[in-house]
């Protein structure tokens, strides 16, 4: 039985942007939307279903189908990423302007490698602006150059002649996409043919977690609308964590403001968490948004679990987190793989449990051991395929058989393997690697070079392409004995949990405190809302770790939601 509010959302028949709380039912809703527009005879144009990760676009597929609710086949109906789409309609068919080249995804552009000369040191295509190429500064200082001390110039030139190149042979990432459908749309005449084109064969559009939007993504999606096409956006701004790639939290609700009151439609409604939890989620919006907390409807409706409130002492992340979680976790019978420790890096989250870290680096040794660890770590922490990619990316790096990580998809299509032939093999290599703590680390590292170096380019040696390193035992280290797992931030979006901690850090708590608390609006917006999507992810049990010197604080702010809160000195 839907909501008054969904009901509103699965009957409104023109364009409509929805905001959407956490666990506010929006797939179910969507796939009800769905089932209305198949069955009406009337109209056999399709509907597209849009969203911004392969995770989502699963999620939904399977949903749909579940229900009967999309045809099969499913054309003329479309459902896939934003990134995608584009790539369909509006690249694949009409080319990249001004190149005769047939189009080519070349998904992991962004790791090119920049260099203006042979010993200098390189930096990855990312850091460049892909429509000028200049410079992103805070990109490039993050990989170890500082462009108000070094001279830059060289390297944007090559960086410059590196995309001109790429885009004359029609290697193109989905950043250029939007690049090229910009150029496109930038033509009146084509933008008008391509949008009756789409209306003719879509009744309605969705764009679902329409808060990952860039700037670029939320201009097409402003096209498609004024091309007459039916558009349905749904969001929650408060959970936009991509600034990284342009986010548009303060274009999304001016975005908003386009929609006439009739058309811009609530889901308050939490299905997924607690009364406490519901009221922790409003105290960690901007203090404009907290209204009222979102109403619990869900299975969890009436219980009356705290949240718990983590204080810890020091100046780095306490490895007392983890095992003050797992003991608050344990009356519950929850599997421990389904409680993770969530942190906006995952060093921090693993520092939580009590598990070794290492710091970024290049040595070939220590990136096979760390994905080998990942693969098998994903398996309770999901992300598996993306964990397979990674070890089969690292262990041609290691082979031989591409220079750095940016070569990976270039090679794969070069080679014929797109159909992914190349699995069982490194399923078998995977198997391979995995690490018993009885062995020592030189063990390990015999039979990874015994492994992998099986298929090594003729001419190079696999011993020293595989070297040791006194760091290997940390890379091999696994979590402790009934610990959480430790994820990011980033990689829980769109997931749900049964218990969940959540790890601030003292470089950023006091920052977020401050925001939270209205007294600034410094540039802590950002981390703020990580920290709501985190929080958000729980569904009965919720806990917040926190450094002590901003603990009493977090308190009150919870407390002023009507969040039942316990403390916890650790």
């Amino acid at each position: 039985m839907p909501t008054d509010q969904q009901r509103d959302v699965i009957g409104h028949q023109g364009s409509a942007f929805v905001t959407a709380c956490p666990g506010a039912g929006k797939t179910r809703t969507m796939v009800e939307r769905a089932r209305r527009l198949t069955d009406s005879p009337e109209d056999r144009r399709g509907v597209a279903f849009l969203s911004f990760t392969n995770a989502a676009i699963d999620e939904l597929e399977e949903r749909l189908r579940a229900f009967g609710s999309l045809p099969s086949p499913l054309f003329p109906s479309f459902i896939g990423t934003f990134d995608r789409f584009l790539w369909q309609f509006l690249i694949a068919p009409f080319g990249i302007p001004g190149s005769t080249a047939t189009p080519r995804l070349v998904p992991d552009k962004d790791d090119w490698e920049v260099k203006p000369y042979g010993k200098a040191q390189s930096l990855h295509l990312k850091c460049f602006d892909r429509a000028t190429g200049s410079v992103v500064a805070a990109f490039a200082k993050g990989e170890g150059f500082d462009v108000s001390a070094r001279d830059i110039s060289p390297y944007e030139t090559r960086a410059r002649n590196i995309i001109s190149v790429a885009r004359a042979i029609g290697h193109v990432d989905f950043e250029d996409v939007r690049i090229c459908v910009r150029e496109h749309l930038a033509d009146p005449a084509f933008s008008a043919r391509v949008g009756a084109a789409l209306g003719a064969r879509f009744r309605e559009i969705v764009v679902d977690e329409a808060q990952d939007c860039n700037p670029a993504d939320l201009a097409i999606v402003s096209w498609l609308r004024k091309s007459s096409i039916v558009v349905k956006v749904i969001c929650d701004p408060h959970q936009s964590i991509y600034k990284f790639r342009g986010g548009v939290t303060d274009e999304l609700l001016r975005f908003a403001d386009t929609f006439v009151a009739e058309d811009r439609l609530p889901m308050s409604g939490n299905f997924r968490s607690t009364p406490a939890i519901c009221a922790a989620i409003a105290a960690l919006r901007p203090p404009g948004a907290r209204t009222e907390p979102d109403k619990p409807l869900g299975r969890y409706k009436e219980d009356r679990t705290p949240v718990h409130l983590l204080s810890y002492s020091g100046s780095g992340v306490s490895a007392r987190i983890g095992p003050k979680f797992s003991e608050l976790v344990r009356p519950f019978g929850i599997p421990f793989d389904q409680t993770p420790v969530l942190a906006s890096t995952r060093a921090s989250a693993a520092k939580a449990i009590g598990q070794p870290t290492l710091k970024a680096t290049t040595h070939k040794t220590l990136l096979l051991a760390q994905v080998a660890m990942n693969y098998h770590f994903a398996f309770a922490a999901g992300n598996r395929r993306e964990a397979l990619i990674a070890l089969h990316r690292i262990t041609l790096v290691v082979q031989g058989h591409i220079n750095s990580a940016g070569d990976y998809h270039t090679y794969i299509a070069d080679n014929g393997l797109e159909d992914g032939r190349w699995r069982p093999a490194i399923i078998a290599v995977a198997n391979g690697l995995r690490f018993d703590p009885a062995d020592a680390p030189d063990q390990w590292l015999a039979k990874a070079r015994a492994l992998v170096g099986r298929d090594v380019v003729k001419g190079l040696n696999i011993n020293q392409r595989l070297k040791s390193h006194g760091d290997l035992a940390a890379a091999l280290s696994g979590a402790p004995p009934e610990a959480s797992p430790p994820r990011t931030i980033h990689s829980a979006k769109g997931a749900e949990f049964p218990a969940v901690c959540v790890v601030m850090t003292s470089q950023t708590a006091g920052k977020i405190m401050d925001y939270l608390e209205g007294r600034t609006t410094n540039s802590a917006d950002e981390d703020a809302r990580k920290i709501y999507v985190a929080a958000s992810r729980a569904e009965r049990l919720l806990a917040l770790a926190v450094p002590r010197s901003s603990a009493s604080r977090m308190r009150a702010l919870l407390a002023g939601t009507g969040c039942k809160v316990q403390l916890h000195e650790i």
